[in-house]
């Protein structure tokens, strides 16, 4: 066959000649901090960086699809129909919190009774006949493609790269999602291991035909997902790996305490107990707690007089409605008396600039950091699709959970304050050096204003929590700013050029010229250091 001259690779600028005809696969390369590399699965393995078949797919459109904007925790993406004795299996463990909801175990089953409300439904336990409420997000269809522990329905590629490529999981371990560009096909995402490369990730594209059925190579065809993941499960057929075991999959977010306070969340101060101080700041102080001596919860406890109670109750009442898995979720409050408590998500590393200073997140590796800023783009998209503004958007608001989980915070709260020190004009802790001009000067808050704040966060995640504007107090800032000051590229640490130049977009005097959320969602969602490589159809 005649070889087909090919283009140049996004990432490389590498022209690369193919005499294949091929299929592509997108590889994502990333070496964690201390991950020795090690072949710790069997199988075997097809190719190497250097085989020809490794090139860019000519037909690659470069388009990017919008990413929908959705309340992708609360409500299902795809409601299950209703229907009479419906039986959902269950993914994870559940033990209950109420005398009205059911406790479970992992694949047990149960008929769905009613699922009008979003977040619980009344199901009866066909092992046990117990009837209750469980929890909408811990159960899935049985016999259906979000019944299989492979199946990561709302997981981007970032995010499946970072669970893939955690410690303990074996080359060969693997899970599906959704594609990010094709609507109606699927991706394949496989940890894999090569001597020169150390750990990465393979992502092989799983395309659907008009009239049903799946493939990756065109010479294999399965009728469902299922059995596609069965056959490359005993045989590689020319992936880089056989599929050795579906990728632990984490526990999805309980936005209420209980069943019972789902539509009732001012609780009894005497229910949360204060077990450990885990910082202080300028309107109260922040408790590490358990919820009836159960469940763990962060608890923010508002210095008397820092706002009006029922201020800050409408506040709080519009804030629990907002959910998404990038914002921190708002249990519950005690506002009888005063301290007003605030219970929360627990998270286990805190704020994002104590973790970046004095906690584990000092010794972040480069794409980590990468892995933060998109997440915290892709929450105040969210944000930003809602129109809500946040109004205080700084690492000190962004907490830390495991495996680099990280969530907005306290979003919203910036506007009941009541404290002339967090004015824009004269207050001491207004934090100037994160607020736009046209909010110091003008007091004009908007998503736009935001974005600037994103990008002081971006200095600080990249410098490992500086102080942004180093050197100068606030007046000084603010008359810098106003003449068209931006602070410079740091020397000091390693910031490519193009977030630099992103940055500098964010601090635009003009807010109409900064760029949206979404937009800063897509630039760090897939900044990565690709190439295309094509899946070899191993012929017969």
């Amino acid at each position: 066959m005649k070889p087909v001259s090919g283009a140049p690779c996004r990432c490389t600028g590498l022209f690369i000649v193919c005499p294949h005809v091929v299929k592509t696969v997108e590889v994502s390369v990333y070496y964690p901090g201390g991950n020795k590399p090690h072949d710790d699965a069997g199988g075997t393995h097809h190719g190497s960086v250097g085989d020809p078949r490794y090139v860019a797919d000519l037909n690659r459109s470069h388009g990017v699809q919008k990413r929908q904007v959705g309340d992708i925790i609360r409500t299902p993406a795809t409601p299950f129909p209703q229907q009479r004795g419906r039986v959902v299996v269950a993914m994870y463990n559940y033990q209950a919190r109420e005398a009205t909801d059911v406790s479970f175990t992992k694949g047990d089953r149960m008929e769905v009774l009613d699922d009008s409300e979003s977040d619980w439904w009344r199901v009866k336990h066909l092992q046990t006949g117990d009837e209750g409420l469980i929890p909408w997000n811990f159960v899935a269809e049985e016999k259906s493609v979000e019944s299989e522990d492979w199946f990561f329905k709302n997981v981007s590629r970032k995010e499946a790269e970072k669970l893939l490529l955690s410690e303990e999981n074996a080359r060969g371990t693997y899970l599906v999602r959704r594609s990010e560009h094709n609507p109606d096909g699927y991706s394949l995402s496989v940890k894999d291991w090569e001597e020169t490369r150390g750990y990465h990730v393979k992502h092989y594209k799983i395309k659907p035909l008009d009239n049903g059925g799946y493939y990756i190579a065109t010479n294999q065809v399965f009728s469902t997902l299922q059995a596609l993941v069965s056959a490359y499960s005993k045989n590689a057929l020319g992936l880089c790996h056989v599929l050795a075991r579906p990728c632990p999959k984490p526990k999805p977010q309980i936005w209420d305490l209980s069943p019972d306070l789902r539509d009732q969340w001012e609780i009894d101060r005497s229910e949360v107990q204060l077990l450990r101080k885990l910082g202080h700041g300028n309107f109260g102080e922040v408790w590490y707690g358990k919820w009836r001596n159960n469940i763990e919860v962060a608890v923010k406890t508002l210095r008397p007089g820092t706002m009006s109670t029922q201020a800050f109750l409408q506040e709080a009442s519009i804030m629990k409605k907002f959910r998404h898995d990038r914002l921190v979720a708002l249990f519950a409050v005690c506002s009888k008396e005063e301290p007003i408590y605030i219970v929360q998500e627990y998270m286990c590393h805190g704020s994002l600039l104590e973790f970046l200073r004095n906690g584990e997140g000092k010794n972040l590796q480069f794409g980590d950091l990468v892995y933060i800023a998109a997440q915290v783009a892709s929450g105040m998209e969210y944000l930003e699709g809602k129109q809500l503004i946040h109004r205080d958007l700084a690492a000190r608001n962004v907490l830390i959970g495991e495996n680099n989980i990280a969530k907005i915070c306290d979003f919203g709260l910036a506007r009941v304050i009541e404290d002339d020190e967090y004015c824009p004009r004269q207050g001491s802790r207004f934090p100037v050096k994160w607020t736009a001009p046209e909010a110091i000067f003008r007091a004009k808050f908007s998503i736009k204003s935001d974005v600037w704040s994103y990008g002081i966060l971006l200095m600080e995640l990249f410098t490992y929590g500086q102080v942004p504007y180093p050197g100068m107090h606030g007046r000084e800032v603010i008359d810098q700013v106003e003449k068209g000051y931006r602070m410079p590229k740091p020397v000091s640490h390693h910031i490519p050029d193009s977030i630099y130049k992103l940055m500098l977009q964010c601090w635009d005097a003009n807010p109409e010229s900064r760029p949206t959320f979404e937009f800063l969602n897509h630039f760090f969602e897939d900044f990565t250091i690709t190439s295309e490589i094509p899946y070899r159809e191993v012929m017969d």
